[in-house]
């Protein structure tokens, strides 16, 4: 077994202030950890800092491995989950006056959000802001799968030429996933002309007026940026790798305004500005803004290839968040997709938190190896990314590992109704639904009534 001395405290490292790694911070001083977070920007949230100040310097397409822009948040976007089931277990997100009040609001809400709970739980004392960590290794490489591991994180300040060392006992990676682009093949796009850009880049419609644009890809940036460009370029047409997936809503927006137009996938881009589609159809476009999704990317991180990124997978991970060889010295919070993201996040530092102290073991590097390559294959077999988890029971199940009850059923309902209110009704979902008598039932839950969490 993989086992600490019970009640142990360790000198932990957190990279990145986002949500994952304040409640990483609350977790592990919880289990009388010391923790410092190391953050690169000048204030918390991570992905949900909003950041039009870099945009000018960055690489249109985010090849660049070192980007300056972390926050891919669009000046327009708006949660695409209702807010009753995107707080952290203990800490509601609640409504508060004189703020964004909507059920779905606006990115900047949910900074505050992440503000209050930095505030109530006293988190930004253990925060160095404007603080790259440039690189993260192994103190001894023959240490490894020893208790006494430790790991050296070389940071930055800004603005300063010096680095500094450190040693730490152990170090919980909690980047996010949403910032270094996935770029599509396409024959021709290195030689293309014209304007070409990632969303990652995206922040709002004007750059783009009067141009015709093609977007490639239909994801939930994909189709908010082109409800947004609807009305300021002269014409939007989407590239869909499978047209079979264009949901309902997205159908009913295309045949409303007579700009927005469906495409199967680029065939091949030509200099003089045309866009081929694989159907053989063509345009001449102004631009390309490519809706493509995110790779994970830790240029910082070296550990001797027993951690591999191969795009949409990191690992081995045993759980999403322990490379066996490295556990529990080295782990990930944050890795997986399609999930209620803040309460899994604190399940997963929770369950960090307590193996760091004793309290809880991991199974042997042979269990968790076993585990892990029976899930990739099960992954493989499905067609399903990695870390795409899209499951409740799943989550439910990992919150076992450090004694949560299951989520709330009411927060699983409003989370599926909201889905498919979003698959039917694109345009409207976040302003017209029809679960009050489920609301009310969930605004009654001790979840909503805690004592000292004001309205």
């Amino acid at each position: 077994m993989v086992s600490e001395t019970t009640n142990q405290s360790k000198n932990v490292c957190v990279i990145g202030a986002g949500p994952s790694g304040l409640v990483a911070a609350r977790e592990l001083r919880k289990e009388g950890h010391k923790a410092i977070v190391l953050e690169q920007n000048h204030d918390i949230g991570g992905q949900w800092l909003y950041d039009d100040q870099n945009v000018e310097g960055e690489d249109p397409l985010g090849r660049n491995p070192l980007l300056k822009l972390h926050s891919s948040v669009y000046s327009s976007l708006r949660v695409a989950s209702p807010r009753e089931v995107m707080g952290f277990t203990d800490f509601p997100f609640l409504i508060k006056k004189g703020r964004d009040m909507r059920r779905f609001p606006s990115h900047v809400e949910v900074l505050m959000y992440l503000k209050d709970f930095c505030e109530w739980f006293g988190l930004r004392e253990m925060i160095r802001f404007n603080t790259r960590v440039e690189h993260v290794g192994m103190l001894d490489e023959n240490g490894v799968c020893r208790n006494d591991l430790k790991w050296i994180v070389r940071s930055k300040e800004k603005n300063s030429d010096k680095a500094l060392e450190e040693v730490f006992d152990a170090v919980v990676v909690a980047t996010g996933h949403y910032s270094q682009p996935k770029l599509p093949s396409i024959k021709g796009m290195d030689t293309w002309k014209r304007k070409q850009m990632h969303s990652h880049i995206y922040r709002t419609p004007e750059p783009f007026h009067n141009e015709v644009v093609v977007l490639v890809g239909n994801s939930f940036s994909g189709q908010d940026i082109a409800i947004e460009l609807v009305g300021v370029a002269k014409e939007i047409h989407i590239s869909s790798r499978s047209l079979s997936s264009i949901t309902e809503g997205l159908s009913k927006v295309i045949s409303k305004h007579d700009t927005l137009h469906l495409h199967p996938q680029i065939e091949t881009l030509e200099e003089d500005g045309r866009v081929i589609f694989k159907d053989g159809s063509w345009l001449k476009a102004d631009s390309i803004l490519y809706c493509t999704g995110y790779s994970y990317s830790f240029p910082f991180l070296d550990t001797k290839g027993m951690v591999v990124v191969d795009d949409d997978r990191v690992g081995p991970l045993y759980e999403h968040t322990f490379p066996p060889s490295l556990a529990p010295s080295l782990s990930f919070i944050g890795i997986p997709k399609k999930i209620l993201g803040f309460p899994f996040f604190e399940s997963q530092a929770m369950w960090v938190a307590q193996l760091l102290s004793g309290k809880k073991a991991l199974p042997s590097w042979d269990e968790m190896m076993k585990s892990i390559k029976e899930f990739y294959h099960s992954r493989e077999v499905a067609c399903i990314p990695t870390h795409d988890i899209a499951d409740f029971e799943y989550c439910d199940k990992y919150g076992e590992n450090v004694g949560l009850p299951p989520l709330q059923e009411w927060r699983k309902v409003l989370c599926i109704k909201s889905i498919v209110n979003s698959i039917v009704n694109l345009e409207t979902y976040r302003d017209s639904w029809d679960d009050d008598e489920l609301l009310q039932e969930a605004l009654k839950s001790p979840h909503f009534t805690q004592l000292g969490i004001e309205d």
